[in-house]
């Protein structure tokens, strides 16, 4: 579950985490873009260094690391699948290009982890829903979407609460084939889904003891407002965004064999 670490806010003092939401989910949009548009490990790689110094900006490196972590065995999976696929069912490519692609599909999802990583952990579920709200999105909308963004940690910290719990008991979750492992987290499943259900009925008394949408004229005690640096930080993804498009289109990437080969 260390995965789920990775986009928990964290309330840290930094430039990142002082940046508008609305600044940063352009940036979040841009990356997302971009990371699709390439296939090529060259571009990839650079999506994914360039990002590093806003991880040291924003001193989540442990958190980030830790998502990184946890996204392994999907990388690893999303790797093996890449690698079989285009060996048996791809143009008969040379096994060095099929394993760069395999890499270079692999380092997309790396990728797109890192950012969004990067924008839950300086980002504020209040101040996001805040963002949202300006954003002039209906509050109904907003409530919903940061309420996931915060139940989601939780929920993970509880399945793994109940991993423990059931281990300690004797259950068997690395044993046996992927029929019998499937079976294995049934014990875990059912107590997971109780306490979900338990605790969206408790979320649902509270927001009626408080009148949630008696009133549809919403105010707020905070608002949002851009300054330079956010600006700034749209024009860099601009700047980003246009040049993704333009190499994408008009400058052929060469791979890394072909670089090695000449």
């Amino acid at each position: 579950m260390s995965m789920f670490d990775g986009f928990k806010f964290r309330s840290v003092s930094s430039p990142i985490h002082k940046l508008d939401p609305r600044a940063k989910f352009v940036y979040v949009c841009v990356l997302f873009a971009a990371s699709v548009m390439f296939s090529s490990l060259i571009p990839l790689l650079i999506l994914f260094l360039i990002q590093v110094p806003l991880v040291l900006m924003a001193k989540v490196q442990r958190e980030w690391a830790r998502s990184m972590k946890g996204s392994a065995m999907f990388a690893i999976i999303i790797f093996v699948m890449n690698l079989l696929s285009l060996y048996f069912y791809g143009e008969y490519e040379p096994f060095i290009s099929v394993l760069e692609r395999s890499i270079a599909m692999t380092v997309r999802f790396i990728v797109l982890i890192q950012t969004f990583s990067i924008f839950f952990l300086t980002t504020s579920p209040d101040m996001l829903g805040l963002a949202l709200e300006q954003s002039r999105i209906p509050y109904e909308l907003c409530f919903a979407f940061t309420t996931a963004v915060r139940f989601v940690p939780v929920l993970a910290r509880e399945a793994q609460t109940v991993m423990d719990a059931q281990k300690a008991r004797g259950l068997e979750l690395e044993g046996g084939n992927i029929l019998k492992r499937i079976r294995n987290y049934i014990p875990i499943l059912i107590p997971l889904i109780v306490n979900a259900i338990r605790r969206s009925l408790e979320l649902a008394e509270t927001m009626e003891s408080r009148a949630w949408g008696a009133n549809k004229k919403r105010t707020n005690l905070y608002v949002l407002k851009m300054e330079k640096k956010d600006v700034l930080l749209i024009l860099i993804s601009m700047l980003i965004l246009t040049v993704s498009i333009y190499i994408s289109i008009f400058v052929p990437i060469p791979s890394i064999t072909q670089i090695l080969t000449k």
